[in-house]
């Protein structure tokens, strides 16, 4: 039985050649993400903005004037509402009510009373409730896990291997992390800390991906000396290019799976997670190993001092 290759052997693509088109798109395409979310901005959960979300399903696409006017009239607040996933399933966010528990409680159970009225067989799926001086918390700790995370890995990557490893992986990552932002912008899906939780994913994805072509192209160095580092950095990301392949589909498909029938819970995680698969395969591609030729590094880096008593001898390997 012949093994399955979804990259075929002696594979030699000029990924290189194509850098600049690369940096172009990458640049348009974090421009417009910036864009996006300057001017739309996310649509934050309850879990950022605090109060009372309610998750309702209808048998048939609702009048969202009629649902607004019935809510509205009930005195609990003013509501706001945001179709997802389907045009049957409403997200209705109501402001926090004061008071304990209880009367929490009893705005959901008169909201629901009051729609069940109207509309004959809804549903109710989900009640989340947030007080404001929680939501101000998260947002504050979700923003501080991803930025100590980006520099976190860059910092890393600068002393494991170059500086210029680590400027690479520092744009890589924020590229990433950017075009995740600009898409929640776009489509408007809901921005909680799941979506946190998988922009996290994303980074530990993409910056392993990375770290298997970066330790390929510094192998390649020191066992290439003389070679030109645009040669070098293609026959490198040929090499790990079936490995890269491989991870990235099986990802592509569990998620797809999880996207599918995982729900409404976890649609923007799935969907924020198959988005990071493939920006980041693309990144660690086409943007971060090309970009260490714009930043300067060179084969001659990982020079050595040649052994004693050899004066002309080139060492690939460490001395044993």
């Amino acid at each position: 039985m012949r093994l399955l290759k979804m990259v075929p052997d002696n594979t030699n693509i000029g990924f290189v050649r194509v850098r600049f088109i690369a940096f172009v798109l990458t640049a348009l395409l974090t421009v417009a993400a910036i864009a996006a979310v300057a001017t739309r901005g996310l649509n934050l959960g309850v879990d950022f903005v605090g109060g009372l979300m309610i998750e309702a399903q209808f048998p048939s696409a609702p009048p969202l004037d009629k649902v607004r006017a019935t809510i509205d009239g009930l005195g609990v607040g003013t509501s706001s509402l945001q179709q997802f996933g389907d045009p049957r399933t409403v997200s209705i966010r109501l402001p926090i009510a004061e008071g304990d528990q209880g009367a929490t409680n009893a705005v959901v159970g008169k909201v629901s009373s009051s729609l069940k009225q109207q509309f004959p067989g809804i549903r109710f799926t989900r009640t989340d409730t947030v007080s404001g001086k929680v939501s101000g918390e998260l947002i504050r700790n979700g923003v501080l896990a991803v930025v100590l995370a980006v520099f976190g890995i860059a910092v890393f990557s600068w002393l494991r291997y170059e500086w210029q490893f680590g400027v690479s992986t520092f744009v890589a990552i924020v590229h990433d992390v950017l075009m995740t932002l600009g898409f929640f912008a776009v489509t408007q899906m809901e921005f909680d800390l799941n979506i946190v939780a998988a922009v996290l994913t994303i980074v530990g994805y993409s910056i392993n991906d990375k770290m298997v072509i970066d330790d390929r192209i510094r192998e390649n160095m020191r066992k290439f000396r003389q070679m030109d580092m645009k040669a070098l950095i293609d026959l490198s990301v040929n090499e790990t290019l079936p490995r890269t392949v491989m991870t990235s589909v099986t990802v592509f498909l569990a998620l797809g799976a999880l996207l599918l029938f995982g729900g409404h819970v976890l649609r923007g995680f799935s969907a924020a997670m198959l988005l990071g698969v493939v920006v980041g395969t693309y990144s660690s591609i086409y943007v971060s190993s090309s970009l260490l030729i714009s930043l300067g590094l060179e084969p001659a880096r990982f020079d050595r001092q040649p052994d004693a008593g050899r004066p002309e001898a080139e060492r690939v390997g460490p001395k044993t």
